[in-house]
């Protein structure tokens, strides 16, 4: 009698044991399988975002000299600039880890946005002096000034609201594919708890 209770005893140490190793194998793999579905994930939003717009300015340019504190020479011109404008995110280069102990998916580092500017500049009116031409330099110096003019419109418009929107709209895919799995989603050292918090890191 003693000796059955003792085989009982042992076996069912053995059955307890065998159930443990069995459920923390299957912990295991469902971790590998939540950090298989974060990671395809983040493969997936790893696209380029890309937001297009046009925009068009009219700029005066004038240059002045003297000579020899007695002679002006005038020059001036109006440029009209056209052009196609690209905000984008490029979000391959997303900087990201993966903690599987704490469950974490922390997002260390989002790519700024691109802006492309492609300008078609146009000149009219054109009044130089005889000793004061337009050249080179000065066709460099106006293209810089349209960009720069540009470049502030841009900045500006709803342009670039809609690119972060859209970039928003990618990093909620995330934090619902986390949320869902039990997972925590941080930007940096932030701890994300729902998709209007992204907005507010994201946005500046």
């Amino acid at each position: 009698m003693r000796n059955f209770l003792l085989g009982a005893l042992l076996m069912a140490l053995l059955a307890l044991g065998v159930k443990y190793i069995i459920d923390l194998s299957d912990n295991e793999k469902t971790e590998i399988e939540s950090s298989g579905l974060i990671l395809n994930q983040i493969k997936n939003v790893g696209k380029l975002i890309v937001t297009e717009g046009h925009f068009s300015d009219i700029i005066t340019y004038k240059n002045d000299k003297t000579y020899f504190k007695l002679l002006s020479s005038k020059k001036k011109i109006i440029v009209m600039v056209n052009a196609n404008v690209q905000v984008s995110y490029d979000l391959k280069k997303i900087e990201h880890t993966i903690d599987q102990e704490t469950k974490t998916l922390t997002i260390t580092k989002i790519p700024e946005a691109e802006i492309t500017i492609n300008p078609e500049i146009k000149y009219h009116d054109i009044e130089e002096g005889i000793m004061n031409k337009f050249n080179a330099k000065d066709h460099n110096s106006i293209r810089k000034i349209a960009i720069q003019k540009l470049d502030k419109k841009i900045q500006e418009s709803t342009l670039v609201t809609n690119s972060q929107n859209r970039l928003i709209s990618e990093l909620q895919k995330l934090y619902i594919l986390t949320s869902s799995l039990g997972w925590t989603l941080k930007y940096q050292d932030t701890a994300i708890d729902s998709q209007v918090s992204i907005e507010k890191l994201i946005t500046p």
